[in-house]
């Protein structure tokens, strides 16, 4: 974990005039001007409203806020660290409502969850969250971890209260805020939990009770608040963990997205019990695929080197030894050795008693100690010789090839030679030309490789031989990964020509190969021609498959394409409730269509249901035909406590006994909605704003969407040359009140909404 006072972050994602309804809960959905929810662009950027990352790096926690396209889906966050990759990962499900889901907080997952990467990473500048979907090539977000921080407790003098801290040369000033939270503040002048400083000069607050300016000077920042009270100023001062905010981008209606907030003296690590430790507090990995054999002298041991956990401290070496199995007045013989560098594979442990049995036992060692508990292993005597393999065990290509070369025993030692000499000669020592094998092997040019093998024991195998011609023909480039569309257990595959290796070459066949998920080859490949589409036939119903194609050329074959996206081959009974589908909310009820034609017609009966989000669906709809294959609903005028989230329906499909389901999702998109202004004087009431769909009926409340309504008007044509629409309410005497609301929310009939807004005083 890093120090506070070294530690980044901020706390920012509102622009003034805005009010958070909680420290974590919706953290950037409420903002300043407008509220839209809106299907998720698929991009590698910073997401966009209402979806968001949010990154407490302080306490190693990160929120996801929105994706609500994506109910039910299961998504993967990585944390990536420039030069050295993935430090941390987990995997949850998108829930319905502002916050899909957290990360080391409570209520959320630990990190680590679904995917064995066990370490709460340490988060710090510079890093990078992403967000993928399973199925998905494409990251659906990613957000950097913006470098601010707080430096040092707040000061207080009188009613002034000082916030010091550091902004990173990567962050702009005009996207950073301070703030202090105290609840206790809301009992005093200030009447809120929080207070903010902006960049510039001391500025009143709208709210009253202080004003507060933010002052940068290079590459460190000074929040001054200035309170109307000295109790106020007093309970700001004593505050823990005075936050520094900062974020990637502010969309045109004011969102702050790819949000670092950082908060001064809170602690990282583990969020909840049962959630893994830090870097720092999780010992080294052991080596792996550990053996032992008994030769002359001692015991020799091969190992596969260790894998730091991503984020702890590097692994340094290892340390081995042998415990005899006599034990003598409660005192049993070791002896062993350190080796150094992580990459050691091995050692011979000498110096043992001659007709003792021993166990062996290895860990990996760093700066925070050693491995537990130990790796065992049981020394064995062989005088068995290993084989080894070449694999591809030589051929004639057009391109360059990879070689691997493999021991029939784990732990023993391969060498070869590419000038046709012997690597092992007579007696058993290494040929002159012989090279000890690290790995796979790039051959370019027509070789000859001679290769034998050594097993941890000193038993030698077979010289083996595999010789390779490589013409440096221009062969096709591997295509795209091709398209998959399930039929009864068949695939009809699609696919885009890929370049035919140099010009005046033409493609003369695809081949197209089948694998089942695990990875294995479905058959044999096949034959496509020089078509680039292709139904594949004979799969298994109710199977999922992927797929690649390559090309070939006269001169040969090209690489083999990325598989495609899994598909699952139909059976004899299909359900299909198809196409999800993005419909658009309207200012009267809209009629929605459900589409099951593709599903089995002979002997078939039908069900489709709606899946509820719990036990009370604001969003629940009445099917009308739900036992055909195309029902239709009722998309109502938006109201609250109705949502935009998305609806789901599935369709049952019954014939013969047999029984199969399908879903599909349509998602309401809603209009935009914004207030541009929200001002109050006693007896005079003025709010105006802009909507996306004229004809609209917005509705204006106290506080938020359960709040008192104060009234209600249309979305009518701006008058020329502004566009679109636009809405004004004002209220006088009585139906003003006389005292200001405090903070507004509006509701479009049309499913916008945008608030709490704070309402001004004129």
């Amino acid at each position: 974990m890093k120090p506070a006072q070294c530690k980044p972050g901020a706390y920012a994602s509102l622009l003034p005039g805005t009010r958070r309804a909680g420290i974590v809960a919706t953290v950037s959905a409420v903002v300043c001007a407008s509220s839209i929810l809106a299907i998720s662009p698929a991009s590698a950027a910073v997401p966009a409203f209402p979806d968001n990352l949010v990154v407490f790096p302080d306490r190693d926690f990160v929120t996801i806020e929105g994706y609500q396209d994506r109910v039910g889906q299961t998504a993967t966050v990585e944390v990536t660290r420039p030069n050295v990759g993935v430090i941390g990962s987990a995997r949850s499900e998108v829930a319905a409502g502002d916050v899909a889901f957290e990360i080391n907080h409570p209520g959320g997952v630990c990190w680590g969850a679904g995917t064995g990467v066990n370490v709460t990473p340490d988060i710090r500048p510079g890093d990078v969250v992403s967000i993928k979907f399973d199925g998905e090539a494409a990251s659906a977000g990613e957000a950097k971890v913006q470098d601010t921080y707080v430096t040092a407790a707040s000061e207080r003098s009188g009613n002034t209260v000082t916030v010091k801290g550091y902004l990173g040369n990567g962050v702009s000033p005009d996207q950073l805020e301070q703030r202090i939270i105290e609840p206790a503040l809301k009992d005093t002048g200030v009447g809120r939990r929080d207070v903010r400083a902006l960049p510039g000069p001391l500025t009143p607050s709208d709210n009253g009770g202080y004003s507060s300016g933010l002052d940068i000077s290079g590459n460190t920042f000074t929040a001054t608040y200035v309170f109307d009270e000295q109790a106020a100023a007093e309970l700001a001062a004593s505050a823990a963990g005075a936050r520094s905010m900062a974020w990637e981008l502010t969309d045109v209606d004011g969102n702050r997205q790819g949000l670092t907030i950082s908060e001064y003296g809170e602690p990282g690590g583990p969020g909840m019990g049962g959630c893994p430790n830090g870097p720092l507090q999780s010992g080294p990995a052991a080596p792996s695929n550990i053996t032992a054999a008994n030769v002359a002298g001692g015991i020799k041991l091969n190992w596969k080197p260790a894998v730091a956990v991503p984020g702890t401290p590097a692994i340094t070496g290892y340390r081995a030894v042998a415990v005899g199995k006599t034990e003598t007045l409660n005192e049993k013989e070791e002896i062993g050795k350190r080796i150094s560098g992580a990459g050691a594979t091995g050692t011979t442990i000498t110096g043992l008693k001659s007709g003792e049995q021993y166990d062996v036992f290895v860990v990996g060692v760093s700066s925070v100690g050693e491995t537990f508990p130990a790796a065992h292993a049981v020394p064995q005597t062989d005088s068995t010789a290993p084989t080894v393999t070449a694999s591809p065990n030589g051929l004639t290509s057009p391109v360059p090839q990879t070689v691997t070369l493999a021991a029939s025993e784990t732990g023993s030692d391969i060498y070869y030679t590419v000038d046709g000499s012997d690597p092992v000669v007579s007696g058993g020592g290494l040929g002159d030309q012989a090279i000890r094998y690290e790995g796979p092997l790039n051959i370019t040019t027509t070789t000859t490789l001679r290769f034998a093998a050594f097993d941890p024991s000193g038993n030698v195998s077979q010289i083996s031989e595999a010789t390779f011609t490589i013409t440096n023909d221009p062969v096709p480039a591997a295509p795209d990964a091709p398209t998959a569309v399930a039929g009864k257990g068949t695939a009809a595959l699609s696919w885009n020509a890929p370049n035919p290796g140099a010009e005046g070459l033409s493609i003369s066949e695809y081949s197209v190969q089948a694998y089942t998920l695990d990875g294995a080859a479905f058959g044999a490949a096949r034959s496509a021609g020089t078509a680039t589409t292709f139904t594949y036939e004979g799969l298994a119903a109710d199977t999922a498959y992927q797929f690649t194609v390559k090309a070939k050329n006269v001169n040969g074959w090209g690489a083999e394409s990325n598989k495609s996206a899994s598909m699952t081959a139909e059976g004899d009974i299909v359900a299909k409730a198809g196409p999800d589908q993005a419909v658009a909310r309207r200012t009267t009820a809209t009629t929605v269509t459900l589409d099951g034609t593709g599903s089995t017609t002979t002997g078939a009966t039908y069900l489709w249901e709606q899946i509820p989000t719990g036990t009370t669906d604001p969003n629940k709809v009445t099917l009308a035909g739900a036992t055909t294959l195309k029902p239709t609903f009722s998309l109502q005028v938006f109201k609250y406590p109705m949502t935009n989230s998305p609806l789901t329906f599935r369709l049952t499909v019954t014939a013969g006994g047999t029984v199969k389901t399908d879903e599909v999702r349509v998602t309401p998109v809603p209009d935009r909605v914004t207030v541009s202004s929200a001002q109050w004087k006693s007896g005079d009431f003025r709010i105006s704003g802009t909507g996306s769909v004229i004809g609209a009926t917005v509705t204006v409340r106290v506080g938020g969407p359960t709040g008192r309504s104060l009234g209600q008007v249309a979305v009518t044509a701006a008058a020329a040359p502004a566009t679109g629409g636009e809405f004004s309410l004002r209220l006088r005497n009585a139906a003003a009140g006389t005292t200001n609301p405090g903070s507004i929310y509006v509701e479009s009939t049309v499913g916008g909404t945008a608030g709490p807004i704070l309402v001004t005083n004129r």
